[in-house]
């Protein structure tokens, strides 16, 4: 697969249509994980789990982006990109569908392994949509084209748990598990369980239509008898001789890392009485902000991303949240909470950005890259289990300092980029 060029027959549909089609792909694999936010406090108030075991809930998701980010990449190669994309949105709805078992066997377990499958169908999804949106265009314009489309995923991250909130969260501060018999506590799981079932079988319904529409659509997606590289699996991983690409995948490893453990942890957060001292349902809709002003970051992102170094808007906002993080950490109240909110904001452009600076100039390996980088993606795996246990043996405001260790190294990726281009006088 080469980088395309629109004027010829590569595509055979046209490419503002193959945009919307990639841009619902955002919203709906971005809107399906940040539901995570909201699920992990109400199963950690369920199942009465620890910090560290409630991290379990993004451990098991991201675990997929280790293990299927590279087989997903080298299945675009084979069968093109919307085979794949049907394949992805069946699986998640697959996955969703799961979590009607859980009515019948109520254990956390069931869960996790319902979201595993669910987020098989999201790597598979994130794996199509990224260097596909960066195949659409010029490449000097890909970190804003892709800035763009992140704002589709934000938009979706954001009306995601604000809903899911209002459904899930409005007992949470109310129920005290260990009050109740073991009868009491059978029925409460049980009922609780059809709560969370019910909003995931309607986002199957929503994804098995939008799978269907796409191939019915198909027409607009690559043709996949014109993909015609097929890499080993093994071969793949030789991209990461190129330090650029590997540095660039270490900083997503910290950056997913980092964003998933503050999501995860912000309902509890905001509910403290030492921060904002929130309901549960605000709490969870105060969590949308989070996830929502990222949104605004990335109009603003791209508008700055036209006009100056890509590398330098990354270390200035890596360098602002790393900032907000320790001020959060370190102080109470609406300037506690309001911190650690105002993070999503500065995380707009940071993933978009590290992928199109790390995948410059690998042309027809770019599914390959992309498989790569969603394999990174697993930090969203490691970094919250570090930070569930340091916030179970120490504290919250302790365990923050994970993420801002991570913020700082990102903050160094995008400087180093600074420094390349005054010794060689370009990116």
């Amino acid at each position: 697969m080469t980088n395309p060029d629109y004027s010829s027959a590569h595509y055979r549909g046209s490419v503002q249509n193959t945009k919307i089609y990639v841009f619902v792909l955002f919203f709906l694999f971005g809107g399906v994980t940040s539901l995570n936010s909201i699920l992990i406090p109400k199963l950690q108030s369920v199942f009465s789990l620890t910090y560290l075991e409630s991290m379990f809930v993004e451990s098991a998701f991201f675990a997929c982006y280790f293990f299927f980010s590279i087989p997903a990449g080298l299945l675009v190669q084979r069968y093109g990109y919307i085979k794949t994309t049907c394949i992805g949105l069946l699986t998640m709805s697959v996955g969703c569908l799961l979590f009607m078992t859980t009515t019948q066997v109520t254990i956390f377990e069931i869960f996790l392994f319902a979201l595993c499958i669910l987020a098989i169908g999201v790597v598979i999804i994130q794996v199509v949509s990224n260097p596909l949106i960066s195949l659409l265009g010029a490449p000097d314009s890909a970190p804003s084209r892709l800035t763009f489309a992140q704002m589709f995923n934000s938009l979706g991250t954001t009306i995601f748990p604000y809903i899911g909130s209002i459904f899930l969260l409005g007992d949470i501060s109310t129920i005290n598990i260990s009050s109740l018999s073991s009868a009491e506590v059978m029925a409460y799981q049980t009922s609780q369980a059809y709560a969370i079932s019910n909003i995931y079988l309607v986002l199957a319904v929503i994804l098995l239509l939008v799978s269907i529409l796409c191939w019915i659509e198909k027409s607009h997606f690559p043709a996949p008898e014109k993909i015609k590289q097929k890499t080993p699996f093994l071969k793949t991983f030789n991209l990461l001789k190129n330090y650029r690409f590997a540095a660039g995948a270490i900083c997503i490893f910290l950056y997913v890392g980092a964003e998933v453990a503050i999501g995860s942890i912000m309902v509890n957060y905001l509910m403290r009485e030492d921060t904002l001292h929130l309901s549960g349902i605000s709490a969870g809709q105060h969590t949308a902000i989070y996830w929502g002003s990222a949104m605004i970051g990335r109009f603003i992102g791209v508008w700055l991303l036209y006009r100056y170094s890509a590398a330098r808007i990354l270390s200035t906002f890596a360098a602002t949240a790393f900032s907000l993080l320790i001020i959060s950490s370190s102080t109470t109240g609406l300037i506690s909470g309001w911190s650690l909110i105002s993070i999503g904001l500065f995380n707009s452009i940071i993933f978009p950005t590290i992928f199109s600076l790390a995948s410059v100039g690998l042309k027809d390996r770019a599914p390959e890259g992309s498989g790569i980088i969603c394999t990174a993606i697993s930090g969203g795996v490691f970094i919250p289990l570090i930070f569930g246990y340091i916030a179970d043996i120490k504290t919250l405001r302790v365990a923050l300092l994970i993420p801002s260790l991570c913020y700082i190294i990102i903050a160094l990726y995008g400087l180093f980029f600074l420094y390349q281009k005054q010794k060689k006088g370009a990116l």
